[in-house]
């Protein structure tokens, strides 16, 4: 046997029940019978050990304790109190909850429709950049793009 096994067998040992394989362990291993010893031993400290008695006047003053707990004043709102805050809480998640799902979408590219068009003079900064905008438009759409290349070949044969 292993120290570990006779280890888990240690109470077994100190009740004095038999077990072969332990004792045969234990005369062979010094540091497992000294730590037997050393438990027995504790036991028998802890045999001998008495649990102090509460004084006379415990219970008494106790008693008075609680009844002067019961008596302080409380507020009308006490027995609200918990379950307030817990209410008020849940309330304050449901509408950020419901506020977040409803909240607009900023990142979502701006709708061309919605913005009123504007007049530009071409040969502008501003036309060229809205010029490159459309084109970029165009690109974005692959099909279109294959289409074009369609139409190149067949015009220039």
């Amino acid at each position: 046997m292993t120290c570990k096994e006779v280890r888990e067998h240690m109470l077994d040992a100190i009740d004095e029940k038999p077990v072969a394989t332990v004792d045969e362990h234990l005369r062979a291993c010094a540091t497992c019978a000294q730590e037997l010893e050393s438990m027995r031993q504790t036991m028998a400290l802890l045999d001998e050990w008495e649990a102090p008695e509460p004084s006379p006047y415990f219970d008494s003053r106790l008693r008075a304790r609680l009844r002067e707990a019961a008596a302080e004043p409380r507020g009308w709102l006490s027995w609200v109190r918990g379950p307030a805050i817990a209410f008020a809480l849940a309330i304050l998640m449901m509408a950020s909850i419901v506020l977040f799902r409803n909240a607009p979408d900023h990142e979502a590219p701006m709708n061309a429709k919605s913005t009123p068009p504007t007049v530009v003079q071409t040969g502008t900064a501003v036309s060229d950049l809205q010029e490159l905008d459309h084109d970029g438009d165009m690109y974005a759409n692959f099909d279109m793009l294959d289409d074009l290349g369609t139409e190149a070949e067949t015009a220039n044969p």
